[in-house]
This record gives C-alpha cells, structure tokens and sequence, in this order.
C-alpha cells in the first residue's frame, strides 16, 4: 500500500512545494501554500509495478495521419450563436470549459442550450452543484422551457456523477460547475486547487471514453481568469468565455480556445426578462441612430470570422485637476497612452493639459490593433469639435512612426459597412483597391488628421 505524501499546492497557480513557504515561488503570490495529502502521487505509478508488468498491460499503437473522416462531426444545438463559437456545433466526445462573471447569465444560456438541444432529440443531462433541481424547474418555467425533456440532477460527489454517466448513455451532459465538485481520492477542501484539477481529469476521460459532449462550467477570479489551475484549460478542447457589462443587456460569448474551430468567434446575445436573446446582425446592434457627433467614429473590425461595426466615442476636455485624467472603457488603456503618445510626438498634437476618455459603445471589448485609427479619429473628432461624415467607417493600425499599417480582411470589413449603408471610409492606402465605395486612404496619421481639420 502506497504511503500517504503531504505536498504543499498554491492556490492560486497550482504550483507543488514540497514544504510549506510564505511566498509562492510559481506566482509570487504570499500565503497561498495549503497543505494537501495523496494516497498516491499524482499521476505517478504504485513503487511495485514494474516495468515488465507495464509492458503487458498496456499497448501503444501507433497511426498515420490520413483518415477516411476528414472533418469531426457535429451535434446541432439549435443555438445559432452557441454554435457558431463552438465552430458549426459541438463535437461528440469534446469537453467545453465555460466561464463568466457571477450573474452574467451562465446558468441561462446553458438551460436554453441543453432545452433547445434536448427538444432537438438530444438526450441531454443537467448536473448542478449549486442549484436544487427545484430551483432549476422554476427558471425554466419563467423561461418557457418546462416541457423540454431535459434530464436533471443536484449533486456535487464526482464518484456518483461519475457512475451514473457510466450506466446511462447522454449524448450530452452539463456539469455546474466544476468548483463545486469534490472526490474522496483527494484530501483537500472543496474548490480547491487539487479538487478542481483531478474532477475535471476525470469528467474529460469519461467524455473521451464514453464519447459524451460535456460543458464545465467554470468561476473566475476579479482579475478575469478561470479560478483553479490554468491546467484545465489545456485539458479540455475549447475554452468559451461569456462577457457583459453591468448595465448593458448585451452579452457576448467568445472562444478563447477551440481545437475543432476558430478562435476568436463571438456570439451575441440581448438578456431579456425570458432569458436570452440571439443578436444575429451584431453590427446593427452596437451602432446608434441619428447624426454623427463629434468625438464619435464607427470601427470596422472583424471577432473570428464576423465583420462587426462598433462605434468608437472620445471626449477631451481641459482638465480641472493638476493631472490630467485618462479612462478608457472596452479598449486597452496601454494602447490608449501608446496612441497618445504618437499623437503628440509624430503629429504636434498635444494632450498633456486635457482629460481624456474613450468609450466602445455597446458594452463590446476591442482587442484589434485594428481600432488604432478609429480611435484616433474619434480623439481628433473631439479635440477639434468636428464631426466625421455620418456614411463613413474607419480601420487601420498605427505604428510608433505614425504610419497607417494595412490590416487583415479589409475586403469584409468594406462589404459589411456597405451591407450597413455605409458610402465612405478612412483607411489604409491597400484597401482603396477594389474597394465598393470611395475610400479615402493615407499613408500617415497626420494626412489622416489634415484630412479631418478640412471636413466640412
């Protein structure tokens, strides 16, 4: 019989220690060491099986690359959305890792999800550890979707969820959430880092073994990340984050990771008093009505492999205080001080003296060095108190040397603000080829900025 071995897991990264310290010295965070026991060491083999032994009992066979199937087949959720980030529909035998804020509508989307799926002859399974199957009845009913044949459990030991996924055949199976579970095998408290790690091992080689499609839902930490170790995500095979600001009925659904389609995608969603809502034409969503004002530009940009129109608003203003303030909302703020500091050294624009904020309508987050001349433009609009035609569309990257760098897909970019009714647009010199309207292109930000002082 194996000995018991105490071993010392940061919380917080998932780094072993032998022996308990103040400081983490994987992360560098103070007072994250607990102590932990194993029966066994974590994936290492018992001192009496020898190598003779494992020779017999195990076989390894190896493959060529070619394949009669040359794409994974896919289970339809009836969620377009859900499915569009997921790469056309969830694939037999994947495991999905989930993750939000609390009370961002996780819990919801996958209720309509495994509804919409179930309804659609799925069998599908919905095993929550932090509601009672009661609560989850109620929410349902509100929702409308009562009479979906979903089938539903309330429990947290993974030894149990374990064995009945063994006995009965689901075609897919929700887990919520991982934190919440908790094996025997492991002496540490629930959540914790070793609980989380060796629960979520076993759910991914029961969907491999088995071939059940299964979603973790997963917490995150105020910093954004997926609590518990950054191992899980390399454990399953696509990692989904669903995003909203508080005050916005908007939430977006975006692939991080996915090895059976792009990443990047998003899904939009509005959150209404049934639950939510596909926004199959984003672009419509996240643009305003009525005349352009000045501190505002449209961004064409592109999230996966959809063209998005977003507007882009700025606002500078003397500033009332010895310092100058600086907030931006949906964007980077570094890229914003980079930006700045262009403006200032290239172009002869100075911003010492002004308060600047910068704000992505909508509630969507922009992570495109795309967004360089939008933003800009929006800056300038405000600054010199001129509005940018109403028509017009603005794309570009923004090098330290003040050059207008061409992007990815401007050809998508340009149909979509066609699509839009959209008639013009500021951007890099390569995308005025073939292009559907007038594009007035640049080479620098400061022709760019000219450009926009002579606008009527």
């Amino acid at each position: 019989m194996a000995k018991d071995q105490a071993v010392f897991i940061c919380q917080s990264c998932g780094s072993v220690h032998s022996k308990w310290a103040g400081q983490c010295a994987g992360c560098g965070l103070w007072n994250t060491l607990v102590q932990e026991s194993f029966s066994t060491p974590p994936g290492g083999l018992k001192p009496e099986t020898s190598p003779s032994k494992i020779s017999r009992l195990t076989k390894l066979n190896f493959q060529t690359l070619e394949a009669e199937d040359k794409t994974p087949p896919r289970m339809e959720t009836g969620i377009a959305e859900f499915d569009r980030v997921c790469g056309g529909g969830i694939v037999p035998g994947s495991a999905i890792l989930l993750a939000g804020d609390p009370g961002v509508g996780k819990s919801t989307l996958l209720l309509q999800v495994t509804a919409q799926a179930a309804s659609g002859g799925l069998r599908v399974a919905y095993i929550s550890g932090e509601e009672s199957a009661e609560q989850i009845r109620g929410r349902a009913f509100r929702m409308g979707l009562s009479k979906a044949p979903v089938e539903l459990a309330a429990e947290t030991s993974l030894r149990t969820i374990l064995d009945a996924l063994k006995r009965e055949k689901f075609d897919l199976v929700i887990i919520d959430s991982i934190q919440t579970l908790w094996s025997d095998a492991i002496d540490a408290a629930q959540g914790s880092v070793s609980q989380v790690r060796a629960c979520a091992g076993e759910l991914v080689r029961l969907a491999k073994k088995q071939n059940i499609a299964m979603i973790l839902v997963g917490h995150v930490t105020k910093e954004g990340q997926v609590a518990g170790p950054r191992v899980v995500e390399h454990m399953v095979d696509a990692v989904l984050s669903f995003e909203g600001e508080r005050g916005y009925p908007f939430r977006i659904l975006r692939g991080s990771k996915n090895r059976f389609g792009a990443t990047d995608e998003i899904g939009v969603f509005e959150m209404g008093d049934i639950g939510l809502r596909e926004v199959p034409n984003p672009s419509a969503l996240f643009l305003t009505s009525g005349e352009r004002t000045a501190g505002s530009a449209v961004f064409a940009g592109i999230e996966g492999t959809r063209p998005v129109l977003v507007e882009f608003q700025a606002l500078v203003a003397p500033s009332a205080y010895g310092t100058p303030r600086r907030a931006v909302v949906g964007w980077d703020s570094g890229r914003l001080a980079m930006l700045l500091a262009v403006l200032e050294s290239r172009c002869g624009v100075g911003f010492g003296q002004k308060d600047v904020y910068l704000n992505v309508a909508g509630g969507l987050k922009i992570n495109e060095p795309a967004a360089d001349l939008a933003a800009a433009m929006a800056l300038m609009s405000s600054l010199l108190d001129v509005a940018l035609p109403k028509d017009c569309v603005v794309f570009g990257e923004i090098s330290l040397s003040g050059d207008i760098r061409s992007v990815s897909r401007m050809d998508s970019r340009l149909k979509e603000a066609l699509k839009l009714g959209f008639a013009s647009a500021i951007a890099p010199k390569a995308a005025a080829d073939n292009a559907p309207f007038e594009v007035k292109s640049y080479d620098y930000l400061l022709e760019a900025i000219k450009g926009l002082e002579t606008t009527d």
